[in-house]
């Protein structure tokens, strides 16, 4: 996930602490003075998603025995590149990394390859290289699980927005393409106007203003990324459409992130899915798997431990595909797609506090 702009001064609900651990560069936390040292660089500090993931970081860092150096790149891949010629000066054993960026990082990886430093992406994979694990969840589910909430709510019929990501990420091409994919074959009867965004929630108001006043029969909204929350439900709000689920006028949205916000919202009938994308898990598993990098442990394809599986993207690439479930208010089954609901307290977004 990124915006076209990343600003270290957000208007994240998450605690001032998370913020200034995410803005500084260079920072360390020591678990001990014989602890590994492992560098972790943020991609940014705007979202409530990756305040949740910069929150989570040292507390898993600290239970697993390690030392941390963290960086924030702020979504800019000459930035991750520095930060990571920063972490190899400080004799980092490990980096754990989330770029953007999916094809500039290559350089990057090659070069810690070549000084047999580990590396372990967070969220989004690769076009090329090699890293010891890939840690995300499946984003063609994400864009699948909206597909199926939508189609089935719509009865088939009808006109969507989806709000896309950044197309220059795995992620924002994993999610529309498979939305895309699922509508063709699942609900033909649904017109589905695709507006890129590049991650930027202004872009993304603008876009569906635009939409909702040259088709005003338009009945649902797939955010890919809760970057999009603030200004959709400004936008509905404008329009008479933010109303009760069970108002002729609704229009159903679903988002992804799991954010407590989203939770919040869906609870209010404001909006009424996501997925959530796990934050706690993704900064425990990335730093785990480092910790099993440096001590010599390897990985096969597979179920594991954690409700996940392992899948083998390419040679010399692992991804753990971490479970990420749809969120309804009710908790039902959507198109064969089965959900929790948003009060659900196994929520990471129930439990930051």
């Amino acid at each position: 996930m990124r915006l076209r702009t990343a600003l270290c001064s957000t208007v994240s609900t998450l605690s001032a602490l998370a913020l200034l651990s995410a803005c500084s560069s260079g920072s360390s936390t020591s678990a001990s003075g014989d602890a590994p040292l492992v560098g972790v660089d943020y991609p940014r500090s705007d979202t409530d998603f990756w305040n949740s993931y910069i929150k989570y970081t040292p507390e898993y860092g600290k239970k697993l025995g390690l030392s941390l150096k963290t960086t924030n790149s702020q979504n800019d891949v000459a930035k991750l590149t520095a930060n990571a010629q920063t972490f190899i000066s400080q004799g980092v054993k490990g980096i754990a990394m989330a770029p953007q960026d999916t094809a500039a990082i290559a350089p990057t990886l090659a070069q810690l390859e070549a000084k047999k430093i580990p590396v372990v992406t967070v969220d989004t994979r690769p076009d090329s290289g090699k890293v010891f694990m890939v840690v995300r969840a499946d984003n063609r589910a994400y864009g699948e699980k909206a597909c199926q909430y939508l189609g089935t709510k719509l009865g088939g019929k009808g006109k969507v927005v989806m709000l896309e990501g950044g197309l220059d990420s795995i992620n924002g091409r994993d999610r529309t393409e498979a939305f895309n994919a699922c509508m063709k074959k699942n609900y033909p009867g649904i017109k589905v106007f695709g507006e890129a965004t590049n991650w930027d929630g202004a872009v993304a108001a603008q876009k569906l203003q635009t939409d909702l006043t040259a088709h005003p029969d338009i009945k649902g909204v797939y955010m890919e990324a809760s970057f999009a929350l603030s200004g959709t439900l400004q936008v509905l709000k404008q329009k008479g459409l933010l109303v009760d689920p069970t108002d002729k006028k609704h229009v159903f949205v679903v988002s992804n992130d799991g954010i407590p916000e989203e939770l919040k919202s869906i609870a209010a009938g404001k909006i009424d899915a996501t997925v959530s994308q796990p934050a706690d898990l993704y900064a425990k598993y990335a730093l785990y798997y480092l910790k099993a990098a440096i001590d010599g442990k390897t990985f096969k394809p597979g179920k594991t431990d954690h409700d996940s599986t392992i899948i083998q993207v390419r040679d010399g690439v692992l991804e753990d595909q971490l479970s990420a479930p749809l969120v309804t208010a009710d908790g039902g089954t959507y198109g064969g797609v089965p959900s929790v609901k948003s009060d659900d307290k196994a929520l990471w977004g129930n439990n930051l506090g």
